[in-house]
């Protein structure tokens, strides 16, 4: 099961993505195999030289009972220093952010995230990237 942010590639041109794992707990694995998760209005900030992605709405699972986790809490990437060290520094640039890309498991199962490196897009850009979907769109019909 994939977590897609849908809107990433429209409101950020993404230079670089980088994969990361990221610390759940089991109720949280389980909601997300559910497909019951949302990164849309999800971040990634830096605290004490750690990254943690913020504001992952994953839903409680309903077989915890009082177990469950909050559903807005604060999950820590597991990156190496490099790569921390990396994205940090890309963050520190004006107008550079980190975003989450999507959740997905990997061969061995483990949680893992994709992180997009890039910077936020204008207006403008929008409009242009509109309209070269549109473009792209009306030439395939044409062709077909």
């Amino acid at each position: 099961m994939q977590i897609l942010n849908r809107k990433a590639h429209f409101n950020y041109a993404i230079e670089e993505e980088i994969e990361a794992g990221i610390m759940l707990l089991g109720s949280e694995v389980k909601s997300i195999r559910e497909g019951k998760a949302t990164i849309n209005e999800s971040y990634i900030a830096e605290s004490q030289g750690e990254l943690f992605l913020i504001n992952c709405n994953i839903t409680e699972y309903k077989g915890a009972n009082k177990f469950n986790h909050e559903p807005k809490r604060k999950r820590k990437l597991l990156l190496h220093k490099k790569q921390l060290e990396k994205i940090s520094g890309k963050m520190q640039i004006q107008g550079y952010s980190a975003i989450p890309i999507k959740i997905f498991f990997n061969k061995k199962n483990f949680a893992k995230v994709l992180i997009g490196l890039g910077r936020g897009k204008k207006l403008y850009d929008k409009r242009e990237s509109i309209k070269k979907r549109d473009e792209t769109r009306r030439n395939q019909r044409g062709e077909e």
